[in-house]
């Protein structure tokens, strides 16, 4: 009993300590709906200083799910582009803002599209938003960049 208590206010100066400078991870998931494997980027930067804090790459196979390194939840510009493996000229490039109350990020692949859908905290009730969705306006051809409105 006496070691319980002791533990229970090791554990409490430990939060004190800490708090303010914790922060927590977004779950990253790719999921491919295509027929083809494509090469996928997924890139963070810091706004401020546009210092890059995050960089993986990957090969997703047709009908393949892959779960990146977490994201830091914090303020960050997220990119994902999709490499086209036979002609790397042919990319699609989608960002959204990565924030505080991000919860997860889903990148889905398919032959025509890239989707990358975010879900966050409402911020009024604390209740999970419906994802965000960033939509493509633009083929397969070229690069298209949506960029996230502020604060959605």
């Amino acid at each position: 009993m006496v070691a319980t208590v002791g533990l229970s206010g090791c554990v409490e100066a430990l939060q004190e300590h800490y708090e303010g400078s914790f922060r927590g991870v977004v779950p990253v998931e790719i999921y491919s709906e295509a027929n083809q494997p494509y090469d996928v980027t997924l890139e963070a930067f810091k706004p401020e200083t546009d210092r890059q804090t995050y960089d993986e790459s990957f090969t997703i196979t047709a009908g393949q799910r892959a779960t990146a390194p977490h994201l830091e939840a914090t303020e960050q510009r997220f990119r994902v582009t999709k490499i086209d493996r036979e002609d790397r000229t042919r990319q699609l490039t989608k960002e959204e803002r990565i924030t505080p109350r991000t919860n997860n990020v889903t990148v889905r692949i398919t032959d025509d599209d890239l989707i990358l859908e975010l879900e966050r905290d409402d911020e009024e009730s604390g209740a999970v938003a419906e994802p965000d969705s960033v939509d493509s306006n633009s083929s397969d051809t070229g690069t298209s960049t949506n960029e996230s409105v502020a604060d959605r």
